[in-house]
């Protein structure tokens, strides 16, 4: 009887050390980050391009744009994009962000309004 209950709290005690364990590892590889990113954006057409590209890339949690500052807002998963990755993905839907310039092809493909100089969008 004794060594029942000797087997029982040992297995006991290793599944909850395991749980422990996996729930540790679960939230560091869940950890959300927030980034701004200034963008050439320049009418409706350019936000919803962007949010809507955006939200397919890896590891999007959120994605919003906000047209009066041109800031791009993201939540991501860290251990599964990273920042420099995508200020690229922006550049490859044709727009600047921050430092990185937007792909030449993919801006030549948006619309004349969209792209730097086009019309006043007021």
């Amino acid at each position: 009887m004794k060594s029942i209950k000797l087997v029982l709290a040992v297995l006991f005690i290793s599944f909850s050390i395991a749980g422990i364990a996996q729930e540790e590892k679960e939230k560091k590889g869940k950890e959300i980050t927030v980034m701004e990113v200034k963008t050439s954006a320049q009418c409706e057409m350019c936000k919803e391009r962007i949010e809507k590209n955006m939200a397919y890339e890896k590891g999007i949690k959120f994605v919003e744009l906000d047209l009066e500052t041109k800031v791009l807002t993201l939540k991501y998963r860290e251990d599964k994009t990273t920042s420099e990755q995508l200020r690229k993905a922006v550049s490859k839907i044709g727009y600047d962000a921050d430092d990185v310039d937007a792909d030449p092809v993919a801006y030549a493909k948006l619309p004349a309004c969209c792209q730097k100089g086009g019309h006043d969008h007021e």
